[in-house]
C-alpha cells in the first residue's frame, strides 16, 4: 500500500531494475523483496489475505531466506499484531504494534520529520557508509515496541524509546522512509541491494 512508485523511482536512480507485483508467483524469481508501505495496518493485512500472498512471502522469507526489507508500515506487519485494526501481523518478529499516545503539547502525532536514530551496531553491512547518528525522515502514527530485543538493530527517541531498525537473519525494516531521506536513506537502500546476503 502506498509509496511504490517512490520506492522503484528511487531504485532506479541506484541503477536497479524492478518489478512491481501483488501476485505471489514473483516472489519466485525475486532476489531481493521490499516491502514498503503507507496506509492502515489492518487493511494492508486483509489485501495480503485476499491477494493470496501471506503462504508465497512465508516461504519466500521464512523458507528460502530472500532478504526482505519492510519500510514503516511494511517493518509494522513483520511484527505479531497491531492495535491498528486490532489484526494479526505476520508475526515474523516477536513485537506489538501500539498508537503513539504521546502528551499533545510536547510531541506532534502523527510523528512527522527528521529524528536522528542510534544503531547498536554500525559495522553491520545493512549500514556500511551509514554515519552514526545520522537523521532519517519519518511519518507515522504507530510504532513497533521490542526495545531491548535481539533483532532491534536501531532506536530513536519519540516520547519514548522505540525500535526504528529491525533486523533478523534475513529480514530488515525501517520504521523511517529512506526512500525520502536523502543520501543515507538511498545509502541503505543500496546497502540492502549489494551487500546483504
Amino acid at each position: 500500500m502506498g509509496n511504490l512508485r517512490s520506492v522503484q523511482s528511487k531504485l532506479k536512480m541506484l541503477g536497479f531494475d524492478s518489478t512491481i507485483s501483488s501476485e505471489g508467483s514473483a516472489l519466485k524469481t525475486a532476489d531481493r523483496i521490499i516491502f514498503p508501505g503507507v496506509g492502515h495496518f489492518g487493511r494492508a493485512m486483509q489485501n495480503l489475505q485476499e491477494r493470496k500472498l501471506i503462504d508465497p512471502l512465508n516461504d519466500a522469507v521464512l523458507h528460502k531466506k530472500i532478504p526482505i526489507m519492510g519500510i514503516c508500515l511494511g517493518m509494522q506487519l513483520f511484527s505479531s499484531y497491531s492495535e491498528e485494526g486490532s489484526v494479526k501481523g505476520l508475526g515474523w518478529i516477536e513485537a506489538k504494534t501500539f498508537k503513539m499516545d504521546f502528551d499533545a503539547s510536547k510531541f506532534r502525532v502523527p510523528h512527522v520529520g527528521w529524528n536522528q536514530i542510534k544503531l547498536k551496531n554500525p559495522a553491520e553491512p545493512f549500514f556500511k557508509t551509514v554515519e552514526p547518528d545520522k537523521r532519517f525522515y519519518f511519518t507515522h502514527s504507530y510504532y513497533v515496541e521490542s526495545t531491548g530485543a535481539s533483532y532491534e538493530a536501531g532506536i530513536t527517541d519519540y516520547g519514548v524509546p522505540f525500535t526504528v531498525v529491525v533486523k533478523k537473519e534475513n529480514i530488515f525494516g525501517t520504521q523511517f522512509h529512506p526512500e525520502k531521506s536523502r543520501r543515507y536513506g538511498l545509502q541503505l537502500i543500496d546497502n540492502f541491494l549489494k551487500q546483504v546476503s
